[in-house]
């Protein structure tokens, strides 16, 4: 039996997938092989395999189903998977995330080019695509900057250069890399703070608004919402949210966008056209009660409405990612009296999955997994792909009741390296 609508997901978490039978939705599943828990199967009227960064080759696997039994969405949680899911929406003329705008979010010089058309959220920066060029727009603006990859993700590649050595060095490093131009920036000075939106019909509703702690590689390793350091801003980013949105094109679906709290107000970091990573969806759902990947596959559909009004939040939620020391893991020790639910993954299980068991802890106050055995090796937490020992996720209270039971019970998981 067939359901009512069919969605074709590509790549990501699909986790938000769950449940989809029951709402009446038939879902394809299009992802690389080894890149999803099995398990989502039972969710999925099929799988399919294929490179979820190459549209023509998603296109293809696609079509035929299309046209055989046509396609309501074709959504993505995945930023990989971005561009080339636009590319089929516009191949198949569906509505959904167009590939312009994809490539607008994607590229962070092309986002900021919107918001300069637009008159929002002033930021100097330049495209630059050698070191002398890079050296002189840190003298123009004779302060702090950040050089990155022009459509960088997960934290890879952001130096701070205060002055000519430091360019210079952020450069090589870059350029060894085989990077070959990079987005220049002026250093914004503030705390980062995140908003979960959700938009239907063009219609912009901010649910969520997170906070960060982060390394010195501007590695966010640990997420707690709702944010504190963010509410006397809330008015002032709510609408930059909006009008960020507006300026890049977007019209349906989940986003999520970053923030620097300056001295000036607030200024634009970078804007995805999906859910929100770090399991925000889920510290999003326990702190303000809102479903957003829920609300991925029912509002689009017409099977919920989008919220009139920004929810208040109903608690707090956060979540901790390990992080051991570098090195060999020689053993791994969970104290009997650890106030979370442990799931320990067995040697090479889910290895590669991002956040795994998310869905079988979300039903826990506190839930944590452990990702890493001994014999594995934990690398320097130099990108967000490093956060891969394990996690800890909880509800509390409030944001800082959350951190306490987190942190409570990240202290009572002990990795031994070497």
């Amino acid at each position: 039996m067939t359901g009512k609508f069919r969605v074709a997901w590509v790549g990501g978490r699909p986790a938000p997938i769950a449940g989809a039978k029951e709402l009446g939705i038939d879902v394809v599943l299009v992802h690389e092989e080894g890149m999803y828990e099995p398990s989502i199967a039972q969710h999925c009227e099929l799988i399919v395999h294929a490179p979820i960064t190459d549209g023509p080759a998603v296109l293809d696997v696609l079509l035929p189903l299309h046209e055989e039994r046509p396609f309501d969405r074709v959504i993505t949680t995945s930023e990989p998977a971005g561009i080339s899911v636009g590319h089929v929406v516009d191949a198949l003329g569906l509505t959904g995330v167009s590939e312009a705008t994809a490539r607008t979010l994607k590229d962070k010089a092309l986002t900021r080019q919107a918001l300069e058309r637009h008159g929002l959220s002033p930021v100097r920066y330049e495209v630059v695509r050698d070191a002398e060029r890079a050296v002189a727009f840190q003298r123009e603006l004779d302060g702090p900057i950040v050089l990155k990859p022009v459509d960088g993700a997960a934290s890879r590649h952001i130096h701070r250069a205060d002055g000519e050595a430091e360019v210079l060095a952020a450069w090589a490093v870059m350029a060894a890399d085989g990077l070959t131009s990079a987005l220049a920036e002026e250093y914004l000075d503030g705390p980062v703070v995140s908003v979960d939106s959700f938009s239907h019909e063009g219609r912009h509703v901010p649910i969520g608004c997170s906070e960060y702690q982060v390394n010195e590689r501007h590695v966010e390793w640990a997420v707690s919402t709702p944010s504190r350091i963010a509410e006397p801003y809330m008015g002032e980013l709510r609408e930059l949210t909006v009008g960020l949105l507006d300026a890049v094109g977007l019209t349906e679906g989940p986003s999520h966008s970053e923030f620097v709290l300056t001295p000036k107000g607030p200024r634009v970091l970078e804007s995805h056209a999906r859910l929100g990573g770090h399991a925000l969806p889920e510290l999003v759902r326990r702190a303000f009660g809102t479903d957003l990947a829920r609300m991925m596959l029912t509002v689009p559909l017409g099977i919920e409405e989008l919220p009139a009004s920004c929810p208040e939040p109903v608690g707090g939620a956060a979540i901790r990612f390990f992080t051991p020391a570098p090195g060999e893991i020689r053993e791994v020790v969970v104290d009997e009296d650890n106030p979370a639910v442990v799931t320990r993954l067995a040697p090479g299980e889910l290895e590669g999955v991002y956040l795994p068991l998310l869905a079988e802890i979300s039903a826990l106050e506190t839930g944590a997994v452990v990702a890493k055995n001994p014999g594995d090796v934990v690398p320097p937490l130099n990108t967000l792909a490093d956060c891969s020992s394990g996690y800890v996720l909880s509800s509390g209270r409030d944001a800082a009741d959350a951190e306490a039971r987190c942190l409570e019970a990240e202290q009572k998981i002990h990795f031994l390296t070497v």
